[in-house]
């Protein structure tokens, strides 16, 4: 038998975009604080919480486990 398929996941790039709307009325999962969109490295950045959300595909995954931890110098 062979190995089910799993669907790739695409990975955050450069200049992905997101509805402005939705910008607006997000917020961290874990802080409840404001997010900042930063388009270069796609992600949304919750300095509160020192986590950036990736967004893949155009959408926010807002899932703590799916974070990463800022360093010091981001």
């Amino acid at each position: 038998m062979s190995e089910p398929s799993v669907p790739e996941t695409t990975t955050p790039g450069p200049d992905v975009e997101v509805d402005p709307r939705l910008l607006e009325i997000l917020v961290c999962p874990m802080t409840h604080g404001v997010l900042e969109y930063d388009r270069e490295n796609g992600e949304l950045i919750s300095r509160s919480a020192h986590l950036a959300y990736p967004i893949r595909d155009g959408v926010p995954i807002m899932l703590p486990e799916e974070a990463r931890e800022l360093a010091d110098g981001d």
